[in-house]
């Protein structure tokens, strides 16, 4: 006996698809790189950035960089207010990191390297994440918070562009200069703060006097001269 064989029910087209958060840092890296690479304007670069967090499907996230190259191009950009890049950071971005204070506190400050995401959990506690010295490998930086009666203060160079997304319930959600390094540093890494706050605190802002600098063009600069 015959049977009729029913075709297969296709596949969701890709660009039909829900956009994941690796779909999105896929798409900011890319962004990254052609603000590095002067291929968009500090001013292009906000607006897609502004739209990468408000689009739903892959598709329209793609729309975003069609007129850009893929990433991994011969060249990667320097680690700002450092020099050329170390091997680990070419091709890809430093490993995240996890911040994670349960009725207790934790800091991190000084001369250390930020990961392109570091996710931090704050529970009945206090987190201070301070970039002012910080070594960026990476043109865009994240940081997701989430803050269940908790304080969280982020502290940046006045010349890092800073953007926020997030919200409170019974807590607040705080971004202080939010996008002022845009129209004097086009070159400043931006950070991005992800957050939720329970009951709690998320705060982020410039430290005025706190600038991050190329200490290799300076270099280069002193060599030349």
């Amino acid at each position: 006996m015959d049977l009729e064989k029913k075709p297969a029910a296709p596949a969701a087209a890709p660009a039909e698809l829900r956009a994941s958060d690796a779909d999105r840092d896929r798409i900011a890296h890319i962004l990254a790189d052609a603000l590095a690479e002067g291929r968009l304007t500090a001013e292009e670069h906000s607006e897609r950035l502004d739209s990468l967090y408000a689009v739903k499907t892959v598709g329209e996230l793609e729309v975003l960089v069609r007129d850009l190259p893929a990433p991994g191009g011969p060249a990667a950009a320097p680690a700002y207010g450092l020099g050329p890049a170390p091997a680990h950071a070419t091709g890809q971005a430093p490993v995240s990191e996890t911040v994670v204070a349960v009725c207790s506190s934790s800091t991190r400050k000084g001369r250390w390297r930020p990961g392109a995401h570091t996710r931090v959990v704050c529970v009945l506690g206090d987190v201070t994440i301070d970039l002012t010295e910080a070594v960026f490998e990476q043109q865009v930086t994240e940081i997701e918070v989430t803050s269940v009666l908790g304080n969280v203060e982020v502290t940046v160079p006045e010349n890092v562009t800073l953007r926020g997304y997030g919200s409170g319930v019974l807590g607040n959600f705080e971004m202080h200069g939010e996008g002022r390094a845009e129209s004097t540093d086009p070159s400043a890494p931006v950070v991005i703060i992800r957050g939720f706050a329970l009951l709690g605190n998320i705060e982020a802002r410039p430290k005025l006097g706190a600038r991050l600098v190329d200490l290799a063009l300076k270099l280069r600069k002193r060599l030349q001269g």
